[in-house]
């Protein structure tokens, strides 16, 4: 039965899933504030609007991700663990999908705005379907202002943006280059009065312009978790441990692997660079992923404190 037929049913039935409209008041205050707010939303899962404790964070990047962008997700939200914060994204290809992964990973809540309604067969895109029913089991949710059965179409992506902007107290760029789309969403969320974070990158990746760009524009960089917490008035949840505490136990010669890993490095290399045996190096290695130094990934290590 589709919702058009039954308007004014609370609940449309759509064997075996069933899609919740919500109108009136039970859209958000921070979507009904918009110049262009939605009319109705509707929403598969649990309602997360209903706490009015939690923050809500949106973070966004580019599809054609590096390995950069991946490992500052991963830093970024194991920083929010345990927190009243809820990770918002747009469900696509790339930053966005891993962005709700370790959402889910860490145990927070999260949502997904589509760019489509939210029928199994019409959800965007097909290959994150599977990602959209592990959000709902885990009680996140997923919305969308279009009908049910709306395939996801150059349109829809832009109008779906201002509700991953308006909806946040935060929304958070991870690599985008500076001609992004992604950046639409940074820019309406400035014009919503909302706040806008970005993750530096480095000055020759292309992939990081966009984020830099914001920077300079005044966007406040993000570097860690605690970063958003400061900004969103949190940071007295959890004391900021600075690097220097998280080695306190670290041997001389860890110290030495993690002055050498401001790059990832091969074992070999760190191995010809320290002029030791590789047997003890590959020890050494061990007990620091152990200890939560490092972590090792397609042949190279990196610093992970």
């Amino acid at each position: 039965m589709s919702c058009d037929r039954i308007p004014h049913s609370p609940h449309i039935y759509m064997n075996p899933v069933t899609i919740e409209r919500l109108t009136g008041d039970q859209i958000p205050e921070q979507l009904r504030e918009l110049p262009k707010p939605p009319k109705e939303l509707y929403l598969r899962g649990k309602n997360p609007f209903l706490n009015t404790e939690q923050k809500y964070i949106t973070i966004v990047g580019s599809r054609n991700h590096t390995r950069y962008g991946a490992d500052a997700i991963k830093h970024i939200i194991s920083g929010l663990a345990g927190h009243p914060i809820a990770i918002i994204s747009g469900l696509a290809l790339g930053i966005d999908a891993m962005a709700h992964e370790e959402a889910l990973n860490k145990g927070l809540l999260t949502i997904a705005f589509p760019g489509s309604g939210l029928a199994p067969s019409a959800l965007h895109p097909a290959s994150n379907r599977g990602l959209a029913e592990r959000i709902i089991e885990n009680g996140g949710a997923l919305v969308s202002e279009f009908a049910p059965e709306q395939k996801g179409a150059l349109w829809t992506f832009p109008v779906r943006n201002r509700l991953k902007a308006g909806l946040a107290d935060m929304t958070i760029i991870i690599e985008a280059g500076h001609d992004s789309g992604t950046l639409i969403t940074a820019n309406l969320a400035l014009e919503y009065n909302r706040m806008v974070g970005a993750v530096p990158g480095s000055i020759f990746s292309p992939t990081s312009s966009g984020c830099n760009t914001l920077l300079r524009k005044g966007a406040v960089p993000i570097t860690c978790g605690n970063d958003i917490l400061r900004e969103l008035g949190m940071a007295d949840f959890v004391p900021f441990i600075p690097d220097s505490a998280k080695l306190r136990d670290a041997t001389e010669l860890e110290l030495k692997i993690m002055e050498l890993l401001r790059e990832p490095k091969s074992r070999n290399d760190i191995a010809r660079t320290l002029d030791i045996p590789i047997s003890e190096l590959s020890m050494t290695i061990g007990i620091m992923e152990l200890k939560s130094y490092i972590v090792e990934e397609f042949g190279e290590i990196r610093r992970i404190v």
